[in-house]
């Protein structure tokens, strides 16, 4: 099995690529539009983008334009804590890549659970048809944990690398088994920030894994249905792009990248 073939996302039923495209790192358009061609569908967005993301603004109209908005999965971030600003920013921001909703509203991040009235606030938005599902992004695994356990949210955005591993005891046995319960798993920050790329941070003699191997690394856990990823250019995405063509790690290839994990999470705390 090779990382070409769609997963579907959790409980919303949704078929997405195993790699996410994060519009923060200001990727040219030809290099999100040649990642969606590759199936990787699953993209998050800002609300508040005008401006910001000219890129992701221009491929998204693209794909819209060719008459392929029903392959897309557009994942909308909220980072206001307010319901009516968010209504505001995330109206404003569909109508800036001509749509009329998104496929996912992320409240994010929360370092503990989202108030009762910024969940029915995102579920209004559901009811006027502005989002079709709620998800929600945090760096505090045990909250994800209890949340994923709560069954309330659909997506759930969270911190998975090798050096960054709690996920498998605080987040993933709450993930439900039972059709139609799982929420869905976007992980985020494969790389740990670059830290896992750089050679002064590899315990002697090593050689330091590539993008593409810490990407490997997470989705070969099969608790994690997307890795999003980042590019600056065409040819970095194109980099990233290259893990579709293999699959799984080995044994020997995962305890590899643990072992380096280790010796970075180590490091810092050194």
């Amino acid at each position: 099995m090779s990382f070409q073939e769609s997963v579907v996302l959790g409980r919303t039923g949704l078929k997405v690529g195993r790699l996410g495209i994060a519009s923060g790192y200001k990727a040219p358009a030809a290099a999100v539009e040649e990642a969606f061609e590759r199936g990787c569908n699953y993209f998050t967005w800002g609300t508040v983008i005008k401006g910001y993301v000219p890129g992701m603004s221009e491929a998204l109209k693209a794909i819209v334009a060719k008459g392929q908005r029903d392959r897309l999965v557009l994942a909308a971030f909220t980072y206001a804590h307010n319901n009516f600003l968010t209504e505001r920013l995330l109206r404003r921001g569909l109508k800036s890549a001509g749509l009329d909703h998104a496929d996912i509203l992320i409240l994010g991040y929360f370092s503990r659970k989202p108030s009762r009235r910024l969940i029915d606030g995102a579920l209004r938005m559901k009811e006027k048809g502005l989002v079709r599902f709620i998800g929600v992004s945090s760096h505090k695994r045990k909250l994800l944990g209890q949340m994923a356990g709560e069954g309330e949210f659909d997506v759930l955005h969270l911190r998975y690398n090798a050096a960054h591993r709690g996920a498998e005891i605080d987040i993933f046995p709450y993930l439900s088994e039972q059709t139609g319960k799982r929420p869905g798993t976007v992980s985020f920050t494969a790389t740990r920030w670059g830290k896992l790329l750089d050679p002064k941070n590899m315990p002697s003699g090593e050689k330091p894994p590539t993008a593409a191997d810490c990407y490997r690394f997470v989705l070969s856990n099969p608790a994690v249905d997307v890795c999003m990823t980042g590019a600056k250019t065409v040819e970095q995405m194109r980099e990233n792009l290259a893990v579709l063509d293999s699959g799984p790690m080995n044994g020997a290839e995962v305890e590899r990248m643990r072992r380096i994990g280790d010796f970075v999470h180590s490091h810092k705390r050194a």
